[in-house]
């Protein structure tokens, strides 16, 4: 089935389960309808699909995620490290085993239409099935998911094969000792977690609080570094690839400067 008869059937199915909130006009531009498509599905409560809808939505996730293209975490040059890699990418496009979603402390996704967090591009690419396993952790859980500590889920119409949710400190006003430490236990949770699966050997690390969070940029790249190769260090036999993965010029620049700084300090074989 074609992308655009997709998304027309999976619009009248999220239109009919807003019923009660009246009429919500279709646009009739294939861009614009796309983005309704996502807003409708990142507002969405978690709850099941009926199998047909699934199997369209994991239709349409996957011919995009396949258009997009996907990434091999082991064809990323990995110098002057040999396990460590910087890239600068979409994260919901590369084949690593597992990637690390920076949540909220409700653990359900972004429930904001369109938002530009990390948050939502993972849960609106994974696709519903990723918001109802985060719901059934939580309700399992029964309370807020503390800053510091981190989840696993499936990844679904992702590449990866697993999801690690973890939730940064939020910074307020000036950064302190317990954020850096807070940020720190985060990067730590994640390999902790990640480690305890066999068959994930590669992970790909989203600069965890540096968006909404506001966590300085620099400084959040320093502690991640030195919090991931220190790990590495004592636990060489975890994993093939690390791989810092960052958006912005930004954030790359922080992160080839701390690559270049360190390339004789630290060996991580």
């Amino acid at each position: 089935m074609n992308k655009k008869l997709l998304i027309d059937r999976l619009l009248t199915h999220f239109i009919e389960e807003n019923s009660e909130i009246g009429k919500l006009d279709i646009p009739n531009d294939y861009s614009e309808k796309r983005k309704f498509l996502r807003a409708l599905m990142n507002v969405r409560r978690p709850m099941p699909l009926e199998p047909s809808t699934l199997k369209l939505q994991n239709e349409l996730l996957v011919e995009e995620r396949n258009e997009k293209g996907i990434v091999d975490p082991y064809i990323l040059p990995t110098a002057p490290f040999d396990k460590l890699v910087l890239w600068r990418g979409d994260i919901t496009t590369i084949a690593a085993d597992a990637i690390v979603n920076a949540a909220n402390s409700k653990m359900l996704g972004c429930f904001v239409p369109l938002h530009k967090c990390i948050d939502n591009a993972i849960h609106s690419a994974a696709g519903v099935q990723l918001r109802l396993e985060c719901d059934e952790i939580m309700k399992s859980q029964g309370f807020d998911e503390p800053t510091g500590q981190a989840k696993i889920t499936q990844a679904y119409n992702l590449p990866s094969k697993y999801v690690v949710h973890t939730v940064g400190p939020i910074i307020y006003d000036k950064l302190t000792d317990e954020d850096c430490n807070l940020l720190k236990k985060s990067y730590i949770s994640c390999l902790e977690k990640a480690s305890e699966y066999e068959d994930i050997k590669s992970i790909a690390f989203c600069c965890i609080s540096t968006g909404e969070f506001r966590f300085p940029k620099d400084r959040a790249a320093s502690l991640a570094f030195e919090t991931v190769t220190g790990w590495l260090s004592r636990n060489p036999d975890k994993f093939d690839r690390i791989i810092f993965n960052v958006f912005t010029e930004e954030d790359y620049y922080e992160y080839a400067k701390l690559f270049k700084q360190n390339s004789s300090s630290v060996r991580i074989d």
